[in-house]
């Protein structure tokens, strides 16, 4: 994390100077410069007196925003081919989930290999037909 960036990104959403912060928090505005360019750390006192300038506190400032994205078209979808078989992965990249979403389409007669103990959850629907598991 670069807390100078945020930093600064901070103090320009609400259109203060570097002078300006500095002259709140009864810091210099060379200190702050420095801060920004992430040449120097604040100690926590100083950061949460800085965070506090600026209408914010510490939980909010080292809250990370979850830019992970959740819902996939289906053109995204991974797909696999192979005896009478299609595999879409619903979910690109879910391999680190417990629970990894895959769309089997079988033809009539086909079977699925043999899958291997893993860690995770299963689960299924049959959508259509009918299906013998062993």
């Amino acid at each position: 994390m670069q807390l100078g960036r945020k930093i600064r990104d901070l103090r320009q959403q609400y259109n203060l100077t570097q002078e300006e912060l500095a002259d709140r928090c009864e810091l210099t505005k060379g200190y702050i410069s420095q801060l920004e360019n992430d040449l120097t750390s604040p100690s926590i006192a100083t950061l949460n007196d800085i965070l506090n300038a600026l209408g914010s506190n510490l939980s909010d400032f080292f809250r990370e925003e979850n830019d992970e994205k959740i819902v996939f078209s289906q053109d995204e979808y991974i797909e696999k081919q192979s005896d009478g078989m299609v595999w879409n992965w619903v979910i690109p990249n879910a391999q680190k989930n417990m629970m990894e979403p895959v769309l089997v389409e079988l033809e009539p007669g086909a079977s699925a290999p043999v899958d291997f103990p893993h860690d995770g959850e299963e689960f299924g629907y049959i959508l259509e037909g009918r299906i013998a598991i062993v």
